[in-house]
């Protein structure tokens, strides 16, 4: 029994051994936090260097209040809090516990002011104490703070926290940072300036111009060629970078052209039929990607991540089949009559949008992004859409898949067949007007397809096909009718030629001159970049 007693004194010793230094710690930074809501502003930033010397952890959250303006004084007690508006009184916590304080009139507390000059010394304190995090998030936020506002008093801490750093993000704000600094530091020698120079000078991006572009004016004279040089530098890489990054955007811009129009080349090249209806496929795609997000959400939430996934064979179905129905319902009476089909095909176009805006309503409906598409990340110098990037992949995984079923599948052999002399072919046995209806199917599945890639990156609405019917049109033409790689090049090439153009010139005017330049080009090569070769053809 006895033994049993020691031990339980001895645990409650130790209980209280860890207890009371808490308590303490908690207590000493009680008196250093309403020593801010004393005096003026100099004895208001001893307070703050006071918080800071503490090493802290509650310190950082405790000085981003009093940038933000929301600690106050009490005027009972000169107890500073953390005041939050709760009708027409204030809600008081402690800022170092968390303390709930009550409620009290907005008479009862003085606001504590904080100037520019006093808000940057909080900004620089923070950054101090947030630069050796082991967080990595925090880390960067605290460097980036250190760079925006660039004070001498840094230079140390960076030192010690630039040869610690292994993260290399990280490391390239810091770098920054600490040549920032140096540049703006009287003592520094001017070697100790130039290697600053060339430091920020290796970055090569847009904020080291800037720095660089500050400095210049009040640069000395030994060292303004360097500078210059170093801008220049900076601008010529930069100048690369953005050559490449309309070259991104020119082939995000290229796929989604592809993957509007790999269906109508096939239908066009197979048929000859100028399906003006063929943006209503692609509308009805992204509609049905709208209405298996709906049942995904209403039934098997879990699965949301996965609705666009599970979206694309659904899409394809859904269009195929109608694509199907309309073939053999009005397209089939009307094959060697161009201007008739035309016609019959803008007719139900406009009766195709009208039934989705009659059932799902006029305006545009929201289709979620999965997390996985959503954000970006940076390449050298490149910014990339997770987005955008998906759909690139998934465009020329379709053209892939498209392309082994016409040279590997005995319906690709049918249709490269009818496609090269539709006569031949019926006399050999093939029958032309199931390949027809498979052909149309398969185009406006593929359409269905592409409306599942649009309803991330455009508006989901009954008018959705129009923006690119005619951009259809032009990519299967200029690359050549039937041709899926002529429609591969024709896509890339239209859409990185917009993409430039677009700068210098607008959007209008771009596809404008696009027009025009294609225009040119069919009078010296009708049967476009890739023509055909067949009997039928050269008839």
């Amino acid at each position: 029994m006895a033994t049993r007693l020691l031990r339980l004194i001895a645990f409650l010793f130790a209980c209280l051994c860890l207890t009371v230094p808490a308590a303490h710690a908690q207590a000493d930074l009680a008196p250093l936090v309403d020593a801010l809501g004393q005096g003026g502003f100099p004895q208001r930033e001893a307070a703050v260097q006071a918080l800071v010397a503490t090493g802290d952890e509650r310190v950082p959250p405790i000085l981003q209040t009093l940038a933000d303006g929301d600690l106050y004084t009490r005027k009972s007690d000169a107890k500073v809090v953390l005041a939050t508006k709760a009708g027409a009184d204030f809600a008081l916590t402690d800022p170092a516990s968390g303390t709930d304080l009550g409620t009290v009139a907005k008479g009862e507390v003085d606001k504590i002011k904080v100037n520019n000059g006093l808000r940057g010394k909080i900004r620089t304190a923070i950054g101090s104490m947030t630069l050796l995090s082991p967080d990595r998030t925090t880390r960067l936020a605290a460097a980036q703070s250190v760079l925006k506002n660039a004070d001498p008093g840094m230079l140390e801490l960076l030192g010690t926290a630039l040869g610690n750093e292994t993260d290399p993000d990280i490391k390239a704000v810091m770098l920054q940072a600490h040549a920032s600094i140096v540049l703006k530091t009287d003592d520094a020698s001017l070697e100790d300036k130039r290697a600053a120079v060339d430091s920020i000078a290796a970055l090569s991006s847009r904020s080291a111009q800037t720095i660089l572009t500050q400095y210049l004016a009040s640069a000395p004279e030994e060292l303004k060629p360097a500078v210059e040089a170093g801008i220049a530098t900076i601008g010529n890489t930069l100048a690369a970078w953005d050559i490449a990054q309309n070259v991104w955007y020119g082939i995000s811009l290229g796929s989604v052209l592809l993957l509007a129009a790999i269906g109508l080349a096939i239908t066009f090249g197979v048929m000859g039929v100028i399906n003006m209806a063929h943006g209503e496929m692609v509308m009805l795609g992204a509609y049905a990607t709208f209405m298996v997000q709906e049942v995904i959400r209403a039934n098997f939430p879990g699965l949301m991540e996965y609705s666009v996934v599970i979206a694309i064979p659904v899409a394809f179905l859904i269009s195929g089949a109608i694509g199907i129905a309309i073939e053999r319902g009005i397209i089939r009476w009307l094959y060697g009559r161009p201007l008739e089909t035309l016609l019959a095909t803008w007719g139900l176009s406009l009766i195709l949008q009208q039934a989705v805006r009659t059932i799902f309503g006029a305006n545009n409906r929201l289709v979620s992004a999965p997390s996985w598409m959503s954000g970006a990340f940076e390449l050298g110098g490149l910014t990339i859409t997770w987005g955008r990037l998906w759909i690139v992949i998934f465009a020329f995984a379709v053209f892939l898949a498209l392309l082994a079923v016409l040279n590997r599948t005995a319906l690709g052999l049918q249709m490269r067949a009818v496609t090269q002399n539709r006569r031949m072919a019926s006399a050999m046995g093939i029958r032309t007007p199931f390949v027809d209806a498979m052909t149309f199917g398969l185009g406006s599945g593929i359409a269905g397809m592409a409306g599942v890639a649009l309803s991330q990156i455009d508006n989901v609405s009954p008018n959705l096909g129009q923006g690119y019917i005619i951009d259809s049109f032009m990519v299967v033409v200029f690359g050549g009718v039937g041709n899926l790689w002529g429609t591969l090049v024709g896509a890339m090439s239209l859409g990185i030629a917009n993409k430039f153009l677009e700068p210098y010139t607008g959007a209008v005017l771009g596809k404008i001159l696009i027009l025009v330049l294609i225009i040119l080009f069919i009078q010296r090569r009708p049967r476009g970049l890739f023509a055909l070769k067949g009997r039928a053809v050269e008839q």
